[in-house]
């Protein structure tokens, strides 16, 4: 009965530390495919690349955890299967590592492009030019705000997700300590209901044996009535 507690224990935590992952992969993703799309300014291309760290790094731990469930499994097949999902897992955020390393190095090669080529044409430009070139930055520097207030808005959302799992945790980890006292009680109670049973038993040949002798004493009686009868009569 532990083992069969402990096991549906590990599988509620599991899918927990799944859904997290699956999470932190997706915002992994998203932030890639913008950075991938980024073409500056450089404060842009660093408030991105912060996020995707972050994310990544809380991506590594949900998957040491689901690791360490694994070992907490009793059944082999299980463990093996929750080892090789983990696994799974560490690929795909290789692969996301290598994408974000990319998209990083392109991103940065197009913003130092555009600085250079900003640079050697600052001279030759009449002042229509500059005043579009300042209209450009403007418009990038809006675009940056409004990348910034939407990572601010996704940190929000991870952290209202994290949140809500970790209640869900402690919501397990008090239905679990419930469990195990609610077990503890029906075994004093089974305890007491066996030892009431020897006791009613006992009660029961007791009662049984104090019939038996009433009867012969009854028996022994009427035979000496008969027998003082018999005497005087005859």
């Amino acid at each position: 009965m532990h083992r069969l507690q402990n096991r549906e224990n590990v599988s509620l935590f599991a899918d927990v530390t799944r859904q997290e992952i699956i999470n932190q992969s997706l915002q992994v993703q998203a932030l890639i495919q913008e950075l991938q799309s980024c073409a500056g300014p450089q404060e842009t291309l660093d408030a991105i690349s912060l996020e995707v760290r972050t994310r990544i790094a809380a991506l590594r731990k949900h998957i040491q955890e689901l690791e360490g469930l694994a070992d907490e499994l009793d059944v082999e097949k299980d463990r093996l299967q929750l080892l090789e999902e983990s696994k799974s897992h560490r690929q795909m955020l290789t692969s996301s590592q290598t994408a974000f390393r990319n998209a990083t190095v392109a991103c940065q090669h197009v913003i130092d492009k555009t600085n250079q080529e900003q640079l050697f044409s600052s001279d030759k430009e009449p002042m229509s030019a500059r005043k579009r070139l300042n209209k450009d930055k403007q418009s990038m520097a809006n675009a940056s705000a409004n990348v910034t207030d939407h990572l601010l808005s996704i940190s929000r959302h991870l952290a209202e997700t994290n949140q809500r799992s970790a209640d869900t945790l402690e919501n397990l980890a008090n239905s679990s300590y419930t469990l195990h006292s609610t077990q503890e009680e029906f075994k004093n109670m089974g305890g007491v209901i066996n030892q009431s049973g020897k006791l009613l038993a006992k009660y029961g040949r007791r009662e049984l044996t104090d019939k038996v002798i009433v009867f012969f004493a009854f028996a022994f009686f009427m035979a000496c009535v008969l027998y003082i009868i018999k005497k005087r009569l005859f």
